[in-house]
């Protein structure tokens, strides 16, 4: 069965002070805040999602609310590393300053895997880093933000994730979600440890997922500044009952079809307990009219909580 996934559709952080976090990824990141929802499971708790200027799919960082959560122990079995595309060495440079100017750390400019990067981290200790994609495809510029046009976040590049043992997650990858490897790389700094790289559908920047493999380090203790899930994009045309089926076929048990109202979802867990979704690229986010984040979006089933749930939500500022 043949079931095309077409890259990276979004990937959801954890923040202990969500406040901080709108700041950083709206002002200092100057990506677009394109809904302001909740948690789905626990309506108490923002949702926030950052995308480009139309909230594109592929363009979104989502940070889930966790007041008072403590910091992730980052390490193995875990979504290490997220990537947002950017367009030419220049533009990493102008960024590499922008960063020490807002007083967010940041690494020297390096290249990874053939392509140039610059890593740092969000307030919450996010791993992070921007990599220049040659400016591959469409880009949809947000005209509020305080980055210039040409210099802003284009949408999320490749996924990093650690693992132990390669071999459950390489047929997860293969078998289950029909990902490619494609080639490997040696770990910066750990020239031991290697890097191997899965496409989606037709590759790039966008569409990877990066599988390092350590036996040297701890589990991951989940935490604020961790990454909840790793979603990738399917084709509105696809039934996600498909999925669902392939998926059960192969053994990895599977969450069934969810839908979260601007997209339909399946969430399944591989063998190394990295989470990922698979989502469709719409409806979207103009769904319920045109984009406001400072209205607070809820889904359908959520609606008539609405006074209950804006009676406990704190404001963001």
């Amino acid at each position: 069965m043949t079931l095309p996934l077409t890259g990276i559709h979004h990937v959801s952080s954890l923040s202990a002070h969500i406040g901080r976090s709108n700041e950083f990824y709206a002002r200092v990141l100057g990506m677009r805040p394109v809904i302001k929802t909740v948690n789905q499971d626990e309506p108490s708790m923002y949702h926030l999602f950052f995308g480009d200027g139309v909230g594109s799919p592929g363009s979104d960082m989502t940070v889930f609310d966790m007041p008072h959560a403590a910091p992730e122990h980052h390490g193995n079995n875990s979504i290490s590393l997220t990537t947002f595309r950017v367009n030419g060495g220049d533009t990493l440079d102008f960024w590499a300053d922008r960063l020490i100017a807002h007083g967010v750390p940041a690494g020297e400019i390096a290249l990874r895997d053939g392509r140039r990067v610059l890593d740092f981290a969000d307030p919450m200790g996010t791993q992070l880093s921007l990599v220049d994609d040659g400016g591959a495809g469409a880009s949809f510029p947000w005209t509020e933000s305080p980055v210039p046009a040409e210099r802003q976040i284009r949408g999320l590049g490749y996924t990093v994730i650690t693992v132990p043992d390669l071999e459950p997650t390489d047929r997860f990858l293969t078998e289950g979600l029909g990902l490619r490897q494609d080639h490997t790389y040696v770990l910066a700094g750990e020239p031991r440890f290697r890097v191997h790289v899965y496409q989606i559908g037709d590759g790039g920047a966008n569409a990877e997922v990066h599988v390092i493999v350590r036996d040297d380090l701890p589990r991951a203790k989940y935490g604020s500044g961790g990454v909840h899930h790793v979603a990738l994009r399917t084709p509105d045309a696809q039934p996600m009952e498909e999925w669902v089926d392939r998926l059960t076929s192969f053994g990895y048990n599977n969450s069934g079809v969810v839908d979260r109202h601007y997209f339909t979802s399946v969430y399944v867990r591989e063998p190394n307990h990295v989470l990922f979704e698979l989502a469709t690229d719409g409806p979207g986010f103009e769904v319920d009219g045109p984009i406001d984040p400072e209205r607070l979006s809820l889904p359908p089933f959520l609606e008539p909580r609405r006074a209950e749930i804006e009676a406990v939500l704190k404001p963001l500022g």
